[in-house]
């Protein structure tokens, strides 16, 4: 690997920014955690960074040369406040770019799909990470993590579709790669686990290695879209609802051996993760859940 100067690496306490980092630190190099509050990162220089505030972009640019990029959460039009970040960047020095995308968003694509388009014309170096569904979506803080936890439930639009969920520390892993080795990919990289499951195979090894009874509700779009919406915009909403109806069509029905081909090692499977995350004795894990809502 390279030796690289100072790593800006936006969400920094984000699911994948915050693994990144953390793993950047411990291979030694240099990192800037941004956030919309500078929040302590052991190893790292803490920076208030907000993509809506564009006085704070030049601290968060000060010395860098390389950035992990993390796009507005919930934003259908990122590329607004991201594209003029982006331009200051080159200006200010970053040689290398690597974004984070989706795979469900091609190049060119709706929300962070025009930031992929324009990358490559800001960047000589750079990547755009397009991983699947996360497998923390089923262990963290995502509503489906907090649905098995409250009720046993996890409640898609995806019906019998398949998804090769990945672990978003292989996508840091990935991240890490793509920033620091002598050569940029330039390139789309879709990153996904070693196998595609369904949310009724999720939630039979959620129920095996938990010992708590875990089903998935099948919705219908319409249904899905509308239960989202009470809590974020329908705008939003509707495009999260067409992702998992896209699943049920077979869009996310695939692997790829990118992680492999990038980290030389292959990547986690879900149940690996699982039992990582959703250790026995977890508190959360403790508390009876109802199957209410079925």
């Amino acid at each position: 690997m390279n030796s690289t100067g100072t790593t800006l690496v936006t969400g920094a306490t984000g699911t994948t920014g915050g693994r990144t980092a953390a793993q950047l630190i411990a291979a030694g190099h240099r990192v800037r955690a941004a956030g919309r509050r500078a929040t302590p990162l052991p190893g790292a220089d803490p920076v208030r960074f907000d993509w809506y505030d564009a006085t704070t972009f030049g601290d968060a640019l000060d010395g860098v040369d390389r950035a992990y990029l993390v796009p507005p959460i919930g934003d259908p039009d990122p590329a607004a406040v991201m594209l003029p970040f982006l331009r200051e960047a080159r200006a200010a020095g970053v040689r290398r770019a690597v974004l984070l995308s989706s795979s469900a968003i091609p190049e060119g694509g709706p929300a962070v799909g025009a930031v992929h388009q324009a990358l490559p014309g800001l960047f000589e170096q750079w990547a755009v990470l397009r991983p699947s569904w996360f497998m923390q979506n089923f262990t963290g803080t995502h509503a489906h993590a907090d649905s098995i936890r409250a009720e046993g439930l996890i409640r898609t639009a995806a019906g019998t579709g398949r998804v090769g969920f990945v672990d978003a520390d292989d996508i840091a892993a990935v991240a890490v790669r793509a920033l620091t080795d002598d050569r940029a990919p330039n390139a789309d990289l879709v990153l996904t686990g070693p196998q595609a499951l369904s949310h009724d195979d999720i939630a039979a090894i959620v129920t095996r290695v938990t010992g708590r009874p875990v089903a998935h509700h099948r919705l219908a779009y319409e249904d899905m879209r509308d239960r989202l919406a009470a809590v974020i915009p329908p705008e939003f909403a509707a495009m999260l609802a067409a992702m998992d109806r896209a699943i049920a069509e077979g869009a996310e029905d695939r692997t790829t051996d990118t992680v492999e081909r990038l980290t030389g090692r292959p990547p986690n499977p879900f149940r690996v993760v699982a039992e990582r995350e959703l250790r026995a004795g977890d508190e959360s894990l403790t508390v009876p859940w109802t199957r209410a809502g079925m």
